[in-house]
């Protein structure tokens, strides 16, 4: 049974210090995607000038216990011109939204439950709200490079074989996925690099609490894949690879307004 939810926008909710708001749901994340260049470049200008796609869950004691982040873009309709994967999406639609494009889909960039609330159908309440938001807004899609809950614990499995995984009930194995699906959604791809971070050797031994001493592949805490140290560099690269899922607004009532 899930908590009922008061969802608000960041927009609506001004009287709010980002910072405050943002910590006890940042904790759920590895530190490295917390420090990924397009997050650290872009992410003031997703709380500001995208403040009414970003969706804030209390509970009835009012209590912020989820959140759901997303941008609109300018998208084709066609897989093959979705972007990268999570850096390309929200860099193309802080471009799209200086140049002057409309936006045609609404890409969510994460969904956050604070861990005292998991386990209790936030998650799906909160992508239900995303959706309910884009087509609002007069979107036809809602498309997200999806980072698979479970992908962390098959660091060395190639994605491509984790998404043909299921459980014995056929449900997908992946319970992030299985969300999405549960939704109407579609797999449309893989994004291998969909997140990129490189940073000194002495950083990912602060973000990883491991010892880094050669040069190799590295299984860490919380990566999808293994990281890349080259000591004589003095540098670990991380490539996260996620998976593209579209959810289809079209025919389904849309309100024609303005995003």
């Amino acid at each position: 049974m899930s908590d009922k939810l008061r969802i608000q926008t960041v927009a609506e909710r001004a009287d709010l210090d980002p910072g405050k708001t943002e910590a006890p749901l940042a904790a759920a994340w590895p530190p490295f995607v917390l420090a990924a260049p397009a997050a650290e470049r872009y992410w003031d200008r997703v709380l500001g000038d995208f403040a009414a796609w970003q969706l804030l869950a209390f509970d009835d004691a009012g209590e912020l216990v989820a959140a759901g982040h997303s941008a609109p873009f300018y998208w084709t309709g066609r897989p093959a011109d979705l972007p990268d994967g999570w850096d390309a999406v929200l860099a193309q639609a802080v471009d799209d939204l200086d140049a002057g494009r409309p936006p045609t889909a609404l890409a969510a960039l994460s969904v956050t439950v604070r861990e005292s609330h998991r386990g209790r159908g936030l998650s799906r309440e909160v992508l239900g709200a995303l959706r309910a938001a884009a087509l609002a807004g007069g979107l036809e899609d809602l498309v997200a490079p999806v980072r698979p809950a479970d992908k962390h614990r098959y660091p060395l499995i190639p994605m491509e074989q984790y998404l043909t995984w299921t459980r014995p009930n056929g449900r997908p194995f992946d319970p992030w996925l299985g969300v999405h699906l549960d939704l109407g959604a579609e797999v449309v791809g893989v994004c291998p690099a969909s997140m990129v971070v490189t940073a000194p050797v002495a950083q990912w031994e602060r973000w990883t609490g491991l010892p880094l001493p050669g040069s190799g592949r590295y299984v860490v805490p919380g990566a999808l894949v293994p990281v890349e140290v080259d000591v004589d560099r003095d540098e670990g690269r991380y490539q996260e690879p996620n998976v593209w899922v579209r959810h289809r607004l079209s025919g389904q009532g849309r309100v024609a307004t303005t995003a």
